[in-house]
């Protein structure tokens, strides 16, 4: 299993950023991703969950409304695009694949609980700065 983000950089605050998770080893639809980040001297925090399996999305409240999360199966990649960009949204962004697993599991996952990952990329970073 490896996943590759990709995609970051430095953006003005109100601009827009498209990152990119590619997926190998196991099958995208079958797993749920997430979009973690986490930012200098401070705890990683989640961002959003797909779960193509169960139809199921989440956000993180700090980016509702800015931030979409999509898949594309045929190329096993996730996307976040994310637009109305701020200062604190500035960090390394992560995306992590947790295995299937019954209701409780998929509750973990939409809540974003790291530990329920099992894989993680390296991570790219975003700094949105004027």
């Amino acid at each position: 299993v490896q996943l590759v983000e990709s995609g970051g950089g430095l953006v003005q605050p109100g601009g827009s950023l498209r990152l990119s998770c590619d997926a190998s080893g196991f099958p995208l639809d079958y797993y749920a991703i997430g979009w973690f980040r986490q930012a200098p001297g401070k705890e990683r925090e989640g961002v959003t969950c797909i779960n193509n399996r169960h139809g199921k999305i989440s956000y993180a409240d700090s980016v509702k409304g800015r931030f979409t999360v999509s898949s594309d199966d045929s190329n096993n990649t996730v996307y976040l695009q994310m637009n109305s960009l701020k200062p604190e949204d500035s960090g390394v962004y992560y995306c992590a694949a947790s295995k299937p697993g019954g209701s409780r599991t998929q509750q973990r996952q939409l809540r974003l609980t790291p530990a329920v990952y099992e894989f993680w990329g390296r991570g790219t970073q975003v700094t949105v700065s004027s």
